[in-house]
């Protein structure tokens, strides 16, 4: 099976996100429901810092890498609304992952692994944003719960 096209690579997400490697954790977007929903993928590389103490001789991310991800992917879903709609270029806007809620871990991911990281805007109030987020490896769901983000002015 092929894997699906992106629909935003790399260098469509390093204008939205403040992170950059090693603390990037989002490779492309393959789907985008504008301010609703998001699919992004990040392939674990084995030479990543995180890989080399956690844990030797059986590798696995880790789960507040796991989290940071999702928050990653969340921030991207509205960024990347906010571009599609034909607003002014995100510039890197100040969001703050504020908390994450009844997030469980099932699974470990490990080098080589694929990770899938959906996110679904659940609820907003004012600068405050809740999403229900899913991370997976092939058929195994690894992580789920929702999270919030925070936007802040400068």
């Amino acid at each position: 099976m092929l894997p699906e096209p992106p629909l935003f690579t790399l260098e469509d997400i390093l204008p939205v996100l403040p992170h950059r490697p090693p603390f990037l954790f989002v490779d492309r977007v393959i789907k985008l429901e504008p301010h609703k929903s998001i699919v992004a993928e990040r392939r674990l590389r084995p030479e990543e810092p995180q890989f080399a103490g956690h844990f030797p001789g059986r590798p696995i991310m880790p789960g507040v890498l796991v989290a940071e991800a999702l928050a990653q992917t969340s921030g991207l879903l509205l960024g990347l609304s906010e571009k599609l709609a034909g607003g002014p270029p995100p510039a890197r806007p100040k969001m703050f992952f504020l908390a994450a809620t009844s997030l469980k871990y099932t699974h470990p991911a490990a080098p080589g692994d694929l990770l899938v990281l959906r996110a679904v805007n659940d609820r907003s109030l004012g600068g405050l944003f809740r999403f229900n987020v899913e991370a997976s490896v092939g058929d195994n769901v690894i992580a789920g719960g929702s999270l919030m983000l925070a936007s802040v002015e400068s």
